[in-house]
């Protein structure tokens, strides 16, 4: 079965279900989660694995614009095709919002081993930069 391919584990964060157990992430969830966690860590974050993450986290201090939008875009096209070989990556796009601190990045994958497509929207918050 391709599903098993994909795998069980943990849910991120880790919380308890209903009945005191860990909950699990299965199969598609765990590979979103996975896209999620990667998104979420800078690198150098995981002392024992430095070049894990993305390196969105470099451009906090940056200005909303066009052309961070770019750097974002290939900071998480390279982490997801360095630390999720379960995805296909079909479409990575950063948007700056109007007025904001946030830069909303939006991520089209296809699991490999189902051939089921996903969308996930990540928000990125940049910190207000001087004019």
């Amino acid at each position: 079965m391709p599903q098993s391919f994909l795998g069980i584990g943990w849910g991120f964060p880790i919380a308890p279900d209903a009945g005191g157990a860990l909950e699990i992430a299965a199969y598609e969830e765990s590979v979103r989660q996975s896209v999620w966690i990667v998104l979420g860590t800078a690198k150098g974050e995981r002392a024992m694995r430095p070049d894990f993450g993305c390196g969105i986290h470099d451009l906090v201090f940056e200005r909303n614009t066009v052309a961070t939008a770019g750097r974002v875009t290939q900071s998480v096209r390279d982490a997801l095709l360095m630390f999720e070989p379960r995805i296909e990556l079909v479409d990575v796009s950063a948007t700056p919002q109007n007025g904001g601190e946030v830069m909303q990045i939006s991520i089209d994958y296809r699991v490999r081993a189902t051939n089921n497509a996903f969308n996930l929207v990540f928000p990125f918050y940049l910190q207000r930069a001087s004019r």
